[in-house]
Order: C-alpha cells, then sequence, then structure tokens
C-alpha cells in the first residue's frame, strides 16, 4: 500500500510540473513582448487560414492586379497604434517575374512574392525615428521566426516622399536578406543618368571601395525596361499628330489629313459636335532580355542601342477619364442633348399651341421662363440656311441606314425633319422655347416653298409614302410631291402647245395600223394621232404591261390601233396578250391609268374608321374607291371602245370572271370564218358577287365616260392637300410635335454613330444592334402618339439616354483606335476589347451613378511586323515644344528620350564556392541572388532598391 501511495504522489508531482511548464506568465512581459506576441498571433491565424479562407473573410483586391489581395490587422503598443498588412497572390507557383505589369511596388523592387508591411497609424504613415524603425522591424522579424515563416517584411522609413523602406526575410537556413529603398526627388548627378555610373553604383554595394572598377572584370547580370510616352494629343501638337497618321490613313485621304484641326473631322458626327479624343496617347515599354556584362565599356555601349532592337515591345494607351464619367458633366454629345430634348418633351404639355412658348404674354409657368434663352438671329438664319439653301441634293437615305433603324418611326437620316431634328438639339441649349422659334421658323420656310413652288429640299418629290417613318415625315414627302405636281401644272399648258404639232407631223408615220381580219374598214378620217401623254412612271401598271410586250414580238402588232366603225382607241398601252372583248371580237387592250392617290398614315386610319362604322365593308369599300375604280374604267372605256362591263372586270379583276372552259389562245388567222364565230364568244359568266343586282361597280360603269388618263381628272389635288399638310404643321399640338422629333433624333443619332468607320470590331457592332432594339422598345408609346406626360416613360427615356452615352463612348474609343492603328487593326481590336470589358461594369446600370476605383490598365505586346507602326506614333519633338529638356539619358526612339528607364542588377553565388558555404551542406550547387539591386528612374528623380544577402 506504501508503494501504491509513493507512486500515485509522483505521478500527481510530474502532471503538475508539465502544466507548469505550459503556463506562460504574462505578469512580468514587458508591453514590447506582449506587441511581439500579438504579431505573432495575427500571422499564425494569417498562416492556418491560407489564401482561400482569406479570400472568404474578406481580403481586399488591389485595384492594378487581379491576382494580389491583401488583409490588415490593427494593433497597439503602449500608446502607439500600428496597422499591419499582409500581401498575397492567390497564384503562388512559380518564381515572380521580374517586369510583371501587375506586380506590387515592393514585389517589383526587391523581388518577393507575399509579404508585410506594418506602418504607423499616423498622418504620415512612415515611422521618422531610425531607432525605432529598426526596434519594429526586429519585433516583426521575431514573430515570424517564432511562426517559422518565410513572409518579408517591410517598414516604411523616413519622409513619405522618398517611398522609402527598410525590410528583413528569413531565407530558411542561415541566410538572411535585408532590404533598403530610397529616392532622390532632386536633380540627380549627371554619373547617375547614365548606364555606366548606375552600373558602377552596383558595384561599390559588394567591391571594395578601393579597387578600380575599369579594371576589373565582374560578372553581372542586367536587365533592363525602357519606358517611352507619345507627344499629348492636345492643340498645340495637333499638327504633327495629324502628321504622323498621314501615313496611316486610307487612299485618297493623305492630302487633305495635314489640314484637319481635330482628330474627329473626317467622323460622321463632326457635323454636329467635336468629341474629345478619348485616346490621349501610348506608353511603349522595351524590354530587352537578361544580358551578362563584364565592364563599364558594355553597359556604355548599351546605352546607346536603338529600341527597336529590343525583345519585347508591349503598347499601354492611355484613355480620357471622362469615359467613365456622367453625361451629368462636361461632355458634349449627342446623348447629352438627347436627355435636354426629353426634358423639353415632358415640358410640352405646358401649352396648347407652339406659339405659347414663345410668346411674352404666356402666363406659363416659371420653368419655361428660367434659363431659356433664344439664339441670336443670326444663328437662327445660319441654321435655315443650312437646311433650306444648302446641300439641297436628295441624299440616299438607305445607304447607311441600319436594317433595325426602320423598326423606330422616325425620318430617315438626312431628310429635313431628321436634319430639323439633329439642329433642335444645339440650337439653343435645346430647350422648349427655343425649339418653338425654331419650329415656327421652320414652318415659314416650309409655306414659302410651297407658294412660290420651289422644291422642298431633303425630300423625294415621288414614289410612295413611307408609313414606317414618322407623320411628319410623310407629311412631308407628300407636300413635295403636291409642290412638284403644282409646277407640272403650271407648265403643262405651254408643253401641250410645244408638244402636240411636233407629235402630230409623225403620227401617221410611227402609227403602225393592222387591218381587222374580220371587219375590214378603213382609216377613219377624224384619227387625230393624239398619243397619252402620260408616262409610265406616273402612270398605273404601265412597266409590268411594257416589260410582257418586251418579251412577245408577235404581239406587238396587235398593239396597234384596231379601230371598229365610229370608235377610236385611245390611251392604249397595249394589247393583253391573246385576250378579245366579248361584243366586238377586237383585241383588249390595257389602258394607262392614274396612280392611286397618296395617303399618309392619318388619312388611312380615317378611311378604316369610317369602313368600321360604315358595316358593309364591301360596298363601303367600293364607294371609297370609286374615284380610282371609276378613273381606271374611264381609262378602259377609252383605250377599248366597244368593251362591256364584262370585259373591264376580266382584266381587272379576273377573279370575279368564271370560266365554264379553258380560254384558249387568239384564234388562229387561218381558221375558216364559220369555224371561228361558232365558238365566240367564250363561255364564262361574272362572279355571285358582280352579277348581283345593284352592283356597285357595274353602276360606276355605266357612269363613267370614256376618258384616257391624260384627260382624267386628277386623284390628287395637290393645292388642296397642300394646304391641309401645311394646316396640320401651323397647328399641331406642341407634345405631338415632341414625340416625333424625340424618335427622329434617336434614329438619327443613332444612324450617325452607325456610319463611323471602326474596323468591324464585333463587340461594338452587338452593340449597335443592341442600342437600337433597346430604342425600337423605349420609344413604342410615343410612336402611338397618345402620350400625355407619363411620368414613368419619361424615366425610361431618360435611362435611354444613359444607355446612348454608354454606347457614344464606346463608338469614340473604337472609331479613334480605329484611325490610329490603319495599318495594325489587330492592335486597335485586342485594345478596345480590353477597355469594353474594363467599361462593361458601367452599362446596363440605369441611372445609378458607377463609382469605377479601377483604373484601366491594358498592355498589349506588339508583334514585329507591327512596330513600324507604333514606332511612327513617335514624332520627332518639334523646336516649339519649350517644355522638353535636353537630352540626357540615351536608347532614344525617333528623338524621344524614355520617359522611365528601369534597370535590375543582379549578381549570382554558388552557395557551395563561396564564404558562404561555410554552413551550408556538402554537395548544395544552388545559386542564390547574393546581391540585386532595382534602380527606376530619369534625369529629374532616381529610386534605388537594394537587396542583400547575407549568413548572419
Amino acid at each position: 500500500m506504501a508503494s501504491t501511495s509513493k507512486t500515485e504522489y509522483f505521478e500527481e508531482d510530474e502532471a503538475l510540473e508539465e502544466e507548469l511548464e505550459r503556463f506562460d506568465d504574462f505578469t512580468l512581459a514587458s508591453s514590447w513582448e506582449r506587441f511581439i506576441s500579438d504579431i505573432e498571433a495575427t500571422c499564425r491565424q494569417w498562416l492556418a487560414d491560407g489564401p482561400k479562407n482569406l479570400l472568404e473573410k474578406g481580403a481586399v483586391q488591389l485595384g492594378f492586379s487581379k491576382n494580389i489581395y491583401k488583409v490588415k490587422s490593427d494593433l497597439k503598443n503602449v500608446a502607439k497604434n500600428y496597422c499591419m498588412e499582409y500581401y498575397f497572390e492567390i497564384d503562388n507557383s512559380g518564381k515572380t517575374a521580374d517586369w510583371n505589369c501587375s506586380l506590387h511596388d515592393l514585389q517589383l523592387c526587391f523581388g518577393v512574392k507575399d509579404f508585410l508591411v506594418i506602418a504607423p497609424q499616423s498622418a504620415s504613415g512612415v515611422i521618422l525615428d531610425a531607432p525605432e524603425a529598426s526596434k519594429l522591424l526586429s519585433a516583426v522579424a521575431i514573430a515570424l521566426s517564432n511562426c517559422s515563416s518565410l513572409w518579408p517584411a517591410f517598414v516604411p522609413v523616413h519622409d513619405p516622399s522618398r517611398n522609402a523602406y527598410i525590410g528583413i526575410q528569413s531565407m530558411g537556413t542561415v541566410f538572411t536578406r535585408r532590404f533598403e529603398a530610397d529616392h532622390i526627388g532632386s536633380q540627380v548627378p549627371v554619373k547617375l543618368m547614365h548606364l555606366e555610373g548606375l552600373y558602377e553604383l552596383f558595384l561599390s554595394k559588394f567591391a571594395y571601395s578601393t579597387l578600380d572598377f575599369a579594371v576589373h572584370l565582374f560578372k553581372v547580370h542586367v536587365m533592363m525596361k525602357l519606358t517611352y510616352h507619345t507627344l499629348p494629343y492636345d492643340d498645340d501638337n495637333v499638327d504633327d499628330i495629324q502628321e504622323t497618321f498621314s501615313g496611316n490613313t486610307e487612299s485618297g485621304q493623305d492630302g487633305d489629313t495635314r489640314q484637319k484641326k481635330q482628330w474627329d473631322d473626317d467622323c460622321p458626327w463632326s457635323e454636329w459636335y467635336s468629341a474629345e479624343d478619348p485616346v490621349k496617347g501610348f506608353d511603349l515599354i522595351a524590354t530587352r532580355p537578361e544580358k551578362m556584362v563584364e565592364s563599364s565599356l558594355e553597359m556604355a555601349e548599351l546605352e546607346n542601342a536603338s529600341p527597336h532592337e529590343a525583345k519585347k515591345w508591349t503598347l499601354i494607351p492611355h484613355l480620357s477619364p471622362i469615359l467613365t464619367e456622367s453625361s451629368k458633366g462636361n461632355q458634349t454629345g449627342f446623348a447629352s442633348q438627347l436627355l435636354l430634348l426629353v426634358d423639353a418633351l415632358n415640358m410640352s404639355f405646358e401649352a396648347q399651341f407652339m406659339e405659347d412658348f414663345v410668346s411674352v404674354e404666356n402666363p406659363s409657368s416659371d420653368n419655361l421662363k428660367s434659363s431659356m434663352v433664344i439664339p441670336p438671329p443670326t444663328v437662327l438664319d445660319r441654321v435655315l440656311k443650312d437646311l433650306f439653301h444648302e446641300g439641297n441634293k436628295l441624299p440616299d437615305f438607305s445607304k447607311s441606314e441600319n436594317k433595325s433603324s426602320r423598326a423606330i418611326k422616325g425620318a430617315p437620316l438626312g431628310s429635313l425633319f431628321a436634319q430639323f431634328c439633329l439642329h433642335a438639339l444645339w440650337f439653343g441649349n435645346c430647350s422648349i422655347r427655343a425649339i418653338a422659334v425654331l419650329w415656327l421658323e421652320f414652318v415659314r420656310e416650309v409655306r414659302w416653298c410651297w407658294e412660290e413652288c420651289q422644291s422642298l429640299p431633303k425630300m423625294p418629290f415621288d414614289g410612295s409614302i413611307d408609313l414606317s417613318t414618322c407623320l411628319i415625315n410623310q407629311k412631308l414627302h407628300m407636300l413635295a410631291i403636291c409642290i412638284e405636281m403644282k409646277q407640272e401644272l403650271n407648265e403643262e399648258f405651254q408643253d401641250c402647245i410645244g408638244s402636240e404639232d411636233h407629235i402630230e407631223a409623225h403620227s401617221e408615220e410611227d402609227s403602225v395600223v393592222v387591218e381587222d381580219p374580220f371587219n375590214l374598214h378603213p382609216p377613219d378620217e377624224h384619227f387625230d394621232g393624239k398619243r397619252d401623254r402620260l408616262t409610265a412612271q406616273n402612270l398605273h401598271g404601265s412597266e409590268a404591261i411594257a416589260s410582257e410586250f418586251s418579251k412577245k414580238p408577235e404581239y406587238m402588232a396587235s398593239a396597234a390601233d384596231q379601230r371598229p366603225s365610229g370608235s377610236i382607241r385611245r390611251g392604249s398601252a397595249g394589247a393583253v396578250g391573246s385576250m378579245m372583248l366579248l361584243k366586238s371580237c377586237q383585241s383588249l387592250h390595257a389602258p394607262f391609268t392614274q396612280d392611286p392617290p397618296l395617303m399618309t398614315e392619318d388619312m388611312h386610319e380615317e378611311r378604316l374608321q369610317a369602313v368600321e362604322a360604315f358595316g358593309d365593308t364591301f360596298n363601303f369599300s367600293a364607294q371609297l374607291e370609286k374615284d380610282i375604280l371609276s378613273s381606271d374604267m374611264s381609262a378602259f372605256k377609252a383605250a377599248n371602245p366597244d368593251a362591256v362591263f364584262e370585259d373591264f372586270i376580266r382584266w381587272h379583276s379576273p377573279g370575279d370572271w368564271i370560266n365554264d372552259e379553258n380560254e384558249g389562245s387568239s384564234p388562229s388567222r387561218s381558221l375558216a370564218m364559220g369555224s371561228f364565230k361558232d365558238n365566240w364568244p367564250p363561255k364564262g359568266r361574272l362572279s355571285q358577287r358582280m352579277a348581283e343586282n345593284g352592283n356597285m361597280w357595274r353602276k360606276i360603269w355605266n357612269d363613267a365616260p370614256a376618258l384616257p388618263a391624260y384627260e382624267q381628272k386628277p386623284l390628287l389635288d395637290p393645292n388642296r392637300e397642300g394646304e391641309k399638310i401645311l394646316h396640320y404643321l401651323e397647328t399641331v399640338r406642341p407634345h405631338q410635335l415632341l414625340e416625333q422629333m424625340v424618335c427622329t433624333a434617336f434614329r438619327a443619332s443613332a444612324d450617325t454613330l452607325n456610319r463611323t468607320s471602326f474596323g468591324g470590331l464585333k463587340q461594338m457592332t452587338a452593340k449597335l444592334e443592341q442600342l437600337y432594339l433597346t430604342m425600337k422598345s423605349a420609344l413604342r408609346p410615343l410612336q402611338v402618339n397618345h402620350l400625355s406626360g407619363n411620368n414613368e416613360i419619361i424615366e425610361d427615356l431618360r435611362r435611354l439616354c444613359i444607355v446612348f452615352e454608354h454606347v457614344e463612348k464606346l463608338m469614340t474609343v473604337a472609331a479613334s483606335l480605329h484611325r490610329k492603328f490603319l495599318q495594325a487593326p489587330r492592335l486597335s481590336g485586342v485594345i478596345f476589347n480590353d477597355f469594353y470589358e474594363f467599361y462593361l461594369p458601367n452599362m446596363g446600370m440605369g441611372s445609378k451613378e458607377v463609382d469605377v476605383q479601377r483604373e484601366f490598365n491594358s498592355r498589349q505586346e506588339v508583334r514585329f511586323h507591327e512596330r513600324e507602326v507604333v514606332s511612327d506614333m513617335f514624332t520627332p519633338p518639334t523646336a516649339n515644344q519649350s517644355w522638353r529638356k535636353v537630352l540626357s539619358m540615351g536608347n532614344l526612339l525617333n528623338g524621344h528620350e524614355p520617359i522611365l528607364r528601369e534597370i535590375i542588377f543582379l549578381v549570382r553565388d554558388s552557395v557551395s564556392s563561396n564564404h558562404y558555404a561555410a554552413s551550408t551542406p556538402r554537395g548544395n550547387q544552388e545559386e542564390i541572388e547574393t546581391y540585386r539591386m532595382y534602380i527606376c528612374g530619369t534625369s529629374n528623380d532616381l529610386r534605388v532598391a537594394l537587396s542583400i544577402t547575407s549568413c548572419d
């Protein structure tokens, strides 16, 4: 029992000793030791989490890199607060590339990957006291050593402007790396402006100072990166920039390019505004591969080498910051003006007529009177002159029209109303009052054209009315046709007198008379040989008939005037195949007929409403078309004097003639007279609707006189229709006008952008198509002309303006890049693709403001055959560019010295063949970077970062 108790006593004693060994007594620890413990605990937590868990816990991505993240922790030592940040890469495999564009500044300076930065939470963010900095760095080093971590740690020191650091890293063996970086912000010594002096600066860090570097050989590895910047694209240098691209322009434009004053003078929107060049310039990075040098002389030769000998060229575009700003800023373009037009639409419901917005006696709201300045008369005269007196040549409306543009009910680009709407966008800041002034003057000019029979500019005066356009464009088209008809009517009498004598003089020679084999009568002595004065272009169905006759020459003889006794055939367009008249057995001739009267959309709607109200669709339709039908019947009677109603139906409406047996071809002239009479007339009958009693068509036939088309009253009365159109234009409601203006302005603005040459970039093409579809949907409520101040629709239109703004910005970038890389289209494509991906978060956000924190950072490798195009962008500096300094560095590119020169010097040593091998395992032949110096600078500043590996 005694032995058992003794054993239990010793076990309890040993347990107590083990518990005491694990107990940390912090009551006696200093504040600095507790600070080290806090650092260690934070680092252990970060090590345990790893990159994946840190991302889930809210690690912040750095704006310039997609691969580097950081986390931070606040620490406190006595009364002073510190912030420790851990920078890590999510792809932590492999060695850090020396010239990787996504590297952090400290990674580039010291060649490290993951690292720590600890800094005081103060206004300066640096440690000014050198002993404190060393003590802080030692604390971090102890904590990392306790964690068995190999992270390098850095502390910012000195003045913030110097961007100076000290750092330390444990290599896991006997080796330790120490880091130090500093910056010279004043004039750099001349010796350090050249590669030779920088090379000797690096040698001084590990060679004895008494040595003469010129007579000793050191194997130093050198890597160099040179950055060049194009001349700024501003007004002072625009002539030089244009000269640069003169060799890259398309054929036929080289002579004009140098005379241009703006970059977008050849862009379609330049007629309305000048856009700021979104591409402010380019940086060219020429990278040389690693090279081993052994003397200062080799460095001097390297300084005189051309950048064209570099292994790699990288192009970095610099874009204007306005690309990420809203249209509420200083940017001027279609989008900003369309937004003002939408505001004018919203205010258009406050008055009955457009004159009310101009009248000084109008008791309207204060909104109409505030800041709505009307431009001076000189501006108004210039706009009207451009609309009515310049460029009257009719444009080709289908030349640049997008296939989706017709879905938007506006006026086609280049037409009179489209040009008016585009001018209105820039007239008086597009206020409702300025629009009213411009519209009233516009209508006065249109009336003057009507009253003076002057052709309406920028409008076709023939063809059919395009009902897919807005109503005002339809009415202007019809007015142009009415003016043309008035001109013809005014000249008709003189033309008839001058042409009739000439026609009668040749009528007998030109006429082809074919004798009737069944009724041979001499020609009528009273036949005056008068022919139809109406041409095939303005008569119904004549083109098809003429083409049919040209294909069948055997029927040309039957087209002649076959005259029964006492009858004259007038207004004939020729015989219709083998058809014969039922009663007289003469050839059936097709007459020249008048075109149906033109109608605008509102006229069609009136007719449809009348049909619905009348009830009997067929009879009322016939009544509505009575004038047209009567004209056709009169012309048919004149061309076929012996015709009956059934003949007209067989020609005009074959579906209403039922053949009991197939009607063969024309009877052969060799047939016996008796045989033909036995088979004539052909067996057939009218359809039920045409045969019923009281049929409207038969009544019209009975009342229709036999008159050729040229003797009939025109179906369209140009005077009546023209006055009705002008009345509409003068009394149109403001909101109805603004609705059509908004639709037309959006369509014309989009069509203008669509004419831009941008190299067929797929993303831009797709975005334009998407814009047209979006406009079609958003503008649909305006196209029915029933808008009543709906705030929701107005907000939709404002959101549409923002969508338009995004597309407009993309277009300016695409056009600028395409213009600069005509001979290297691949570069413009890849740069635009990068910008599109960068700008994508801004699009589709509606009216919300988008704050883009990251910067556009596109870097594209220049292929060998593209180097000449890029090199031509760096025009030699001119004498008037006083900002240029005396050249201080070498490696010139077309007279440009690099704006930034970065050099990395390296010395590698084998740990088995030098003083580092004392504590290294035998047989280890690994090479390590014992000295590394990163130098970055120009003639005005210099930054040096040194890394030394030692076995302390």
